[in-house]
């Protein structure tokens, strides 16, 4: 038999890899590849319609199926969201008490 090969699940923790293609070892580890190519892709900023266009898909959905985001990018992108907040803070508390907001401008305030 062949070894089984591991991913990573939605919740981080390896899970085994269902026979989802074939009983052949290769079915399995291209399969694997595909899951972990696109989320590298992704890692490295690429574009969901970037990765669509490496895997040769044409559906969003297809593409979303074999991308994952484990704990350490989703510290990553909490911290990304946590600098443009922090970014913004600073830029409103910086700006002239008699500018207007954005949000007042809008209203005609």
């Amino acid at each position: 038999g062949c070894p089984q090969l591991h991913r990573p699940a939605a919740t981080g923790s390896a899970v085994k890899v269902s026979h989802l293609h074939s009983n052949h070892c290769a079915s399995r580890r291209t399969h694997d590849l595909r899951h972990t190519g696109h989320t590298l892709s992704t890692r490295s900023g690429a574009t969901l319609k970037d990765t669509m266009v490496r895997a040769g898909q044409s559906s969003e959905k297809a593409a979303l199926i074999y991308q994952h985001s484990g704990d350490e990018r989703q510290e990553v992108v909490a911290a990304g969201l946590d600098a443009t907040v922090r970014k913004a803070r600073a830029a409103t508390r910086d700006r002239e008490p008699d500018q207007p907001s954005g949000t007042n401008l809008a209203r005609g305030e």
